[in-house]
């Protein structure tokens, strides 16, 4: 119930107002039955601004620490995501993947939209980063289609580290609906995966336009928080 309060009287409406979104190929959204939307993530605000403009409600694997905050600030916020339509993900380690698949396929498992940034986190520079094969393993095990989708402009009004949005049009392209029926019961083949996912983030690069980087986005973060470390308070 949070969630269709907030999608169409509280915060939907306000963020199809103050981001006037263009919204193409929004017809590949499937009208029912299961389908993955799998995105770009260059922004905080790709979590609202796509559900917004959805018909259908859509769910998210989000990272575990926007669940897991201390003192009131955290419960609220733990809150506003699962009524937001959110699963927390813990990306630690290797039975976190096969945790984050299995809550995946429950959610196409009752006939829904599942959301997922195949990056695995949001690029730290704009750049499209090489996909996680997580999101090819449920497109094959559940044989639903992947519709690819592009936020752009999103990395412009939220970048990493701003905290207010800057008030500015966006773009959402949905692109056609991929089908990987050919790869049936191949789920567990590392070279199925990887095509499977190279093809998914293909499509999503074509929509968006980024410059694409053959590396995990959270390895170079991690090679660039060594390189340049915070400064300790």
């Amino acid at each position: 119930m949070f969630y269709y309060v907030l999608k169409n009287v509280l915060l939907g409406p306000l963020l199809r107002l103050l981001f006037r979104p263009r919204i193409e190929g929004l017809e590949h959204i499937p009208a029912d039955g299961p389908a993955i939307v799998a995105g770009n993530h260059l922004s905080f605000s790709d979590h609202f601004l796509m559900p917004a403009i959805l018909k259908r409600r859509i769910t998210f694997l989000a990272k575990a620490e926007y669940f897991t905050g201390p003192g009131l600030k955290g419960r609220l916020t733990a809150f506003f995501f699962r009524g937001a339509g959110q699963i927390p993900v813990d990306r630690s380690g290797k039975e976190a993947g096969r945790a984050a698949i299995r809550e995946g396929l429950g959610v196409l498992a009752k006939d829904e939209l599942l959301g997922i940034y195949p990056e695995g986190t949001r690029s730290h520079d704009g750049r499209l980063y090489k996909g996680k094969v997580g999101v090819a393993v449920m497109a094959i095990r559940a044989q639903v289609p992947v519709v690819p989708c592009a936020m752009v402009g999103t990395f412009e009004i939220q970048p990493p580290g701003q905290k207010v949005p800057k008030i500015k049009r966006v773009t959402i392209r949905f692109g056609e609906p991929l089908e990987f029926s050919r790869y049936a019961g191949l789920e567990n083949q590392k070279a199925a995966i990887r095509a499977v996912t190279d093809e998914i983030m293909y499509a999503i690069l074509g929509l968006s336009g980024q410059e694409y980087v053959d590396r995990y986005a959270a390895e170079v973060k991690a090679e660039q928080a060594a390189q340049f470390p915070r400064p300790r308070r």
